[in-house]
């Protein structure tokens, strides 16, 4: 049977999340140095808020088809400063290429970009020098996975101070289609700054903030020349993509027309200007950890205007590139001020244990 938890521990992890609610409703600068103190070595590289993990022989990042034993993660991932993830594996394999061309990051003669977790069958990663580009899937359970393999690859690899930033589409409140979106907030269904999670029975939030630095950094390098509009608001992260969103086109719906307008409205009037299925969780963890993020979507239609996706595909594929855009301008910016901006070249895996090597795949592709 699997263990229970006393009423004891159940009221001592209660209390303990009830004391970091209260912490998190701190002023942000006291509390964004605290979490910075508790989530980065002296060095800046990234600390983990579990201990369990440095007693573990290895640890192994089942849906990335890694290991800390089987893979030398620091040669392979050390030098990351910025993980951009986005839903779909074509996706974030054209970003790579994108962003290979923008900052002039060049492969050794002969080879090729690599899924560096092919064998997970999960999730798809390449790296393009200092930029890893990930795919999460879609809605929040996928991206919880993904970010707590990340962020453990991250303090694995050493890394400092990484960047995390979401690319995506979501639909757009009040906004037209083609319009790209850099979240202020993140809001969950009922409308808080918050992610809600169910932790050994015990509801609690996480606050689920964004750097707001970041994202007026990201804002500030749209032009005047690109032909669409570039706005930071408040972003909608629902559960689901039909009754959650307010769609009338999904297999049930037991609201009106006018029930799903007035929602929407109220959604504008608290500031919303898109609904999407990820940046709470997103915002959420990439906090809890101390990591620097942002999310940078593209509205693929105004959902006052209704509820289905119908742009011309081509239309729609420009479209996605255009938050594409926008990050890897933030990306050659630092690059640049950094001195880094040069022809690059990186390692695309290197394995410590042959042995071990194999074990992770055959766990990757067993473990569901």
């Amino acid at each position: 049977m699997p263990p229970t938890i006393t009423d004891n521990q159940s009221h001592d992890f209660k209390a303990h999340y009830d004391c970091a609610h209260r912490s998190s409703l701190q002023d942000d600068e006291t509390d964004d140095a605290y979490v910075k103190k508790i989530t980065r070595y002296s060095d800046g590289t990234v600390k983990l808020r579990n201990s369990n993990i440095e007693l573990m022989d290895q640890d192994i990042l089942y849906h990335l088809a890694l290991g800390s034993e089987s893979h030398d993660l620091q040669e392979m991932f050390g030098d990351v400063k910025f993980v951009c993830m986005g839903g779909t594996p074509k996706r974030m394999e054209n970003f790579a290429h994108f962003i290979m061309n923008e900052i002039g990051y060049k492969l050794p003669a002969g080879t090729q970009l690599q899924d560096i977790s092919a064998y997970s069958y999960r999730y798809s990663m390449y790296k393009v020098g200092p930029v890893l580009c990930v795919s999460h899937g879609m809605g929040t359970p996928s991206v919880s996975i993904l970010m707590h393999e990340m962020i453990k690859l991250m303090y694995h690899a050493k890394c400092k101070d990484p960047v995390f930033i979401r690319i995506g589409t979501c639909g757009g409140v009040g906004v037209e289609g083609g319009t790209v979106i850099i979240t202020e907030d993140a809001l969950d269904g009922q409308l808080r700054n918050s992610h809600e999670f169910t932790i050994l029975g015990e509801t609690i939030h996480r606050p689920a903030k964004l750097d707001k630095k970041l994202a007026r950094e990201l804002k500030a390098l749209a032009t005047a020349d690109d032909p669409y509009d570039t706005i930071i608001g408040k972003t909608l992260c629902t559960n689901d993509f039909y009754e959650g969103q307010g769609r009338l086109d999904g297999a049930f719906c037991e609201f009106s027309e006018n029930d799903k307008m007035a929602y929407l409205e109220k959604l504008r009037d608290n500031g919303v200007v898109n609904i999407e299925m990820e940046s709470t969780i997103f915002a959420a963890l990439t906090h809890h950890a101390g990591i620097k993020a942002a999310v940078v979507c593209v509205a693929l239609l105004n959902r006052l205007n209704g509820d289905q996706v119908n742009a011309p595909k081509e239309v729609m594929h420009e479209w996605q590139q255009r938050p594409q855009i926008l990050v890897a301008r933030y990306i050659r910016k630092v690059l640049s001020h950094n001195g880094q901006l040069k022809s690059l070249f990186g390692h695309q895996g290197s394995i410590k244990s042959p042995r071990r090597f194999k074990l992770v795949q055959q766990e990757s592709q067993a473990h569901e």
